[in-house]
């Protein structure tokens, strides 16, 4: 099994900054890609940011300027650096990795962390 464990949220002010972060453990033969994706009280959850295994990154048009997810390979950990935090970004942001496991190199599997939640006050 793979498992992401999420740190960093917490509250803070509109204008401010906070840095997520998420660790890939388990028996991983690799990953693919990774992914940050946020969820709103009463909101589908939705994509923030993706990096590919070589750095390609995509972004939500909302956050395009604002957030900057990065990767640590060798770590197996993500990054979301978020800046300039409105109210609006006030959500809970979850982990999400597209993995294969030593037992099954060539199956990929979804795996989603527990999520961190993100208050941003005005």
């Amino acid at each position: 099994q793979v498992q992401l464990v999420e740190s960093g949220g917490g509250l803070v002010q509109a204008g401010g900054s906070l840095r997520l972060s998420c660790a890939a453990s388990g028996r991983i033969f690799r990953i693919a890609a990774m992914g940050w994706y946020c969820q709103s009280p009463g909101k589908q959850r939705e994509l923030v940011a993706t990096i590919n295994s070589i750095g390609g990154a995509t972004y939500a048009d909302s956050v395009k300027g604002r957030f900057t997810i990065s990767r640590d390979n060798a770590k197996n950990t993500v990054y979301l650096q978020m800046n300039s935090l409105k109210p609006e970004d006030t959500a809970v942001y979850y982990c999400n990795a597209l993995a294969s496991q030593i037992s099954t190199p060539s199956s990929y599997l979804q795996v989603w962390g527990q999520g961190t939640l993100v208050t941003v006050s005005s």
